[in-house]
């Protein structure tokens, strides 16, 4: 199996979110920027991400794309659902879908259904805040976004 840009793509997206504008709005032009990643390719990911409710968005000068959850509520088996639908490794799972001749008699599908279920709990245990406290670990410096900066 291999994942879509799409969900690679959100992926990076709501972290830049997350690590660079936090609950405040991002632009979909700075995202674009700092992820290199179409703006026109990320208005389609993150109409996907609002109907799953991981993101909001504000029109106007001080609008954008906010997280709908704090980062740490958000994990990347969510992100993956709202992308790529339900995460399943091959065919035959989940079982009863009339894709496989050896239904129910396969030995190798409960591995499948095993490899599935350990990719689901590993997903769903990692959040965004978690990638966040990678990126600080790794020195990624933080861009603020001038729109929220006052000098006095």
């Amino acid at each position: 199996m291999k994942l879509s840009t799409k969900s690679r793509y959100g992926l990076r997206a709501l972290f830049d979110i997350a690590y660079h504008a936090g609950m405040l709005p991002g632009q979909i032009k700075d995202i674009s920027r700092r992820q290199k990643i179409s703006p026109r390719y990320l208005e389609q990911i993150f109409q996907e991400l609002k109907r799953a409710g991981l993101l909001k968005s504000k029109r106007g000068p001080q609008g954008g794309y906010r997280l709908a959850k704090k980062p740490e509520e958000i994990t990347l088996l969510a992100i993956v659902r709202a992308t790529e639908g339900q995460l399943s490794l091959v065919e035959c799972d989940p079982p009863g879908k009339d894709a496989c001749d050896f239904d129910s008699q396969c030995v190798t599908q409960e591995v499948w259904r095993e490899a599935s279920k350990r990719l689901t709990d590993y997903l769903e245990s990692v959040t965004l805040q978690d990638i966040c406290s990678r990126a600080k670990v790794l020195g990624l410096e933080q861009e603020l976004d001038h729109r929220f900066m006052y000098f006095i």
